[in-house]
């Protein structure tokens, strides 16, 4: 796979605050200005949280548009999406997606194939239990499956735990995956972050060996790690993979900016004698609908 050019997906923010790190991005013109650095560095794939937590569909949209314009505007060619508004129904957790197509800016979406507990567990320094569930049904991601190939868009699947991929094969095996899947493997780092399996080189060849022989683009991720220094952003390589960094999932000793982030992978990326996709390879490698 060494002649194939790595991508690399950048998530500014998410649930990082800046009581955790002073360096991540909060208002619309420093995501967008992140972005545009991430870029330069390497990232081809830019994801992001709104500034006040994704309160409405409506919302959403409006603070993304915001962002994506000033981000376009100088990187015709970047690939970008939001997040979720954790709101029911899932038209309205998925709503903001159809005003930024009608807005010409979106190419590709979230599209998560199930649930899980996410945030403090309750057991040592983590405080109290949390009681968030990251809730996606079978109906709720066969709906942003269906609105990604009525909007055509490519569908960007996060995998927090084996089930997750199960569903998202099924779905592959029946032929109702839209064009343009990018497919996560997220690892639990840690701390707050219990779900899933844990970032080891075998956890790693589990999904691997669930992945088998499909033609399907894959990356990892560690949330509440480091995917890097982890080494699985190395394994990862050796097995055909691309990467996912950025303050949404870091967590470490150290203070990082998310172009840092960007830098480590490239480097890493260099030292294992590949090379980084561009914005408009990534979009070949994964498959994503044109845009005119």
């Amino acid at each position: 796979m060494a002649d194939q050019p790595v991508i690399i997906e950048v998530a500014l923010n998410g649930p990082t605050r800046r009581s955790r790190n002073p360096n991540v991005p909060i208002t619309p013109h420093e995501i967008a200005d992140d972005a545009l650095a991430c870029m330069d560095a390497g990232a081809a794939i830019v994801h992001q949280h709104d500034a006040d937590g994704a309160t409405s569909a409506t919302r959403t949209a409006e603070q993304s548009l915001e962002t994506y314009r000033m981000v376009l505007a100088e990187r015709p060619d970047a690939i970008l999406y939001p997040t979720a508004t954790f709101l029911d129904p899932v038209s309205e957790r998925w709503g903001a997606h159809a005003p930024l197509v009608a807005a010409g800016v979106l190419r590709t979406a979230y599209a998560d194939p199930g649930s899980v507990n996410l945030g403090a567990i309750g057991a040592g320094d983590s405080k109290e239990p949390s009681s968030f569930v990251y809730v996606n049904s079978y109906a709720d991601f066969a709906h942003q499956l269906s609105e990604c190939r009525r909007l055509e868009l490519g569908p960007n699947i996060a995998i927090f735990e084996p089930g997750f991929l199960r569903t998202a094969l099924a779905h592959l095996a029946a032929g109702t995956m839209p064009a343009g899947a990018f497919i996560k493997l997220y690892f639990g780092g840690g701390g707050n972050w219990s779900f899933g399996l844990p970032p080891t080189e075998s956890a790693l060849d589990l999904y691997r060996e669930m992945l088998g022989e499909r033609s399907v683009t894959w990356a990892v991720a560690v949330l509440g790690g480091d995917v890097v220094e982890c080494g699985m952003a190395g394994w990862a390589l050796e097995r055909g993979g691309h990467l996912r960094v950025g303050l949404e999932d870091h967590r470490g000793p150290n203070k990082p900016t998310n172009v840092e982030l960007v830098q480590q992978a490239v480097a890493l990326i260099e030292k294992s004698g590949q090379r980084v996709a561009s914005p408009a390879e990534a979009a070949s490698i994964i498959g994503l609908p044109k845009r005119d």
